[in-house]
């Protein structure tokens, strides 16, 4: 193993405080917040919402239309937007199943009627 010589630099007081700078003076600037760019007005937002409308990807948990429909309607505070249009819109389907119901069974009534008239024919 080899002898390293360990060698050691000591200042005297003095050429310390000349060496070192103990002020802490790099603490002492003060902190400037950053400048931030005015926000666009309410009108100049929705001109940059339009221009982007179809870029903005349609579903996703931020940046997108989806994020914007919920946290809009969390905002504002119902759960229950649109659901007028909704249960007119489920009323109206309920009653097209009903119909379609109905007209299937008439459809089947005529055409068992016409086949039994058509076989009563055949038999004569």
């Amino acid at each position: 193993m080899a002898n390293l010589p360990i060698v050691k630099q000591v200042f005297a007081k003095k050429a310390f405080s000349d060496t070192i700078n103990t002020t802490f003076t790099e603490l002492n600037t003060p902190i400037t917040p950053p400048v931030l760019p005015p926000l666009p007005s309410i009108s100049e937002f929705f001109e940059y919402y339009q221009s982007l409308f179809y870029i903005i990807p349609k579903f996703g948990d931020t940046e997108s239309h989806q994020y914007l429909a919920l946290t809009s309607q969390e905002y504002i505070g119902s759960e229950n937007i649109g659901n007028e249009v909704i249960d007119a819109l489920l009323a109206e389907l309920t009653e097209l199943r009903q119909e379609n119901v109905e007209l299937n069974e008439r459809f089947t009534q005529t055409a068992l009627s016409s086949a039994q008239d058509a076989l009563k024919a055949l038999q004569k």
